[in-house]
C-alpha cells in the first residue's frame, strides 16, 4: 500500500475563468512539483482538454483522471469523474447537447483554448463554457452515471455555486456518497447542520484556476500498487470511490 496524494478539481486554459498558462502540460508539471500523484482535469462543462492532459501526465509520472465541473440548471457546480477517458469524452458530447449557447467574449470572460500535450493551441471554444446547462441536478448526475461517472457537489463550503448555498441543504435526490470541500478544515462545522455529511466520503479540491493555486500534497488515498500501472491505480481508486 502506498499513499497517493490527489487533487480532483483543476481547471485548464479551456475554462474561461482560468489563466492561459493553465495548459494541460503546465498543470501536469506543477502537480508533479507539488508532490501530487493523482490529478483530475475538470473544466467547466467540457472534457476537451483531457486527451492532452493524459499525455502530459504520463510524461510527468502523474496518474490522470478525466473529469468535468458541470454547472446544473440550478447553477450548482458538480464534479464528475470518469475512470476511462473515452467515457468522459462521450459524456462531454452529451453535455454539449444540453448547453445553452452564448457566444464567448474573451475580453470579458477569458479565452477558451484547446491544446495538445505540447502546449500548442489546436482549437478555441466559441461559446461560453461557464454558464448553466439545461440539466437539472438530478438529470446531470443520472447522465454522468450512465457513462460510468462518479459525481459529487463541488466546494460545498462556498457561497458561489455551492449546493448548500443554492438549495440550503442536501436534497433527497440525487443521493450523494461524496462531497467536496475547498477548505476541508470546515467539514466538522458543516456536519453540525448537515448530518448527512457524516455518512459521506469528504474530499478536498483546490479548484485551481492558476498554476499557483495548485496545492502541495495534503489529502491522499492508500492504494495497493503492486504491478504498478497508471490504469491499474486509476481502477483501484475508482473501486475505493465506488465503495468496493
Amino acid at each position: 500500500m502506498s499513499k497517493y496524494y490527489y487533487d480532483f478539481h483543476i481547471h485548464s486554459c479551456l475554462s474561461p475563468c482560468a489563466d492561459d498558462d493553465m495548459t494541460p502540460a503546465n498543470i501536469a508539471g506543477m502537480a508533479s512539483l507539488a508532490g501530487l500523484n493523482i490529478v483530475a482535469l475538470t473544466d467547466h462543462n467540457t472534457c476537451r482538454n483531457c486527451p492532452a492532459f493524459f499525455k502530459a501526465a504520463k510524461q510527468c509520472g502523474i496518474v490522470p483522471v478525466a473529469g468535468m465541473e458541470l454547472t446544473t440548471q440550478e447553477d450548482i457546480h458538480v464534479v464528475c469523474l470518469f475512470e476511462h477517458l473515452d467515457q468522459a469524452l462521450e459524456f462531454g458530447e452529451a453535455v454539449n447537447r444540453n448547453r445553452i449557447l452564448i457566444e464567448n467574449r474573451p475580453d470579458i470572460f477569458g479565452n477558451q483554448y484547446v491544446t495538445d500535450a505540447d502546449e500548442n493551441i489546436i482549437d478555441t471554444e466559441p461559446y461560453l463554457l461557464s454558464n448553466a446547462t439545461k440539466l437539472d441536478l438530478n438529470s446531470a448526475v443520472k447522465l454522468a452515471e450512465n457513462f460510468g461517472g462518479i459525481c459529487f457537489p463541488a466546494h460545498i463550503d462556498r457561497q458561489a455555486n455551492g449546493l448548500i448555498a443554492v438549495l440550503g441543504s442536501f436534497p433527497d435526490y440525487p443521493t450523494f456518497r461524496h462531497a467536496e470541500f475547498h477548505d476541508i478544515s470546515k467539514s466538522d462545522e458543516f456536519k453540525i447542520n448537515h448530518s448527512c455529511l457524516n455518512d459521506m466520503m469528504l474530499l478536498s479540491g483546490s479548484d485551481a484556476h492558476y498554476l499557483w493555486d495548485i496545492r502541495d500534497k495534503s489529502s491522499y488515498f492508500e492504494i495497493e500498487d503492486e504491478e504498478y500501472s497508471s490504469a491499474l491505480i486509476r481502477q483501484r481508486l475508482f473501486d475505493i470511490l465506488r465503495g468496493a
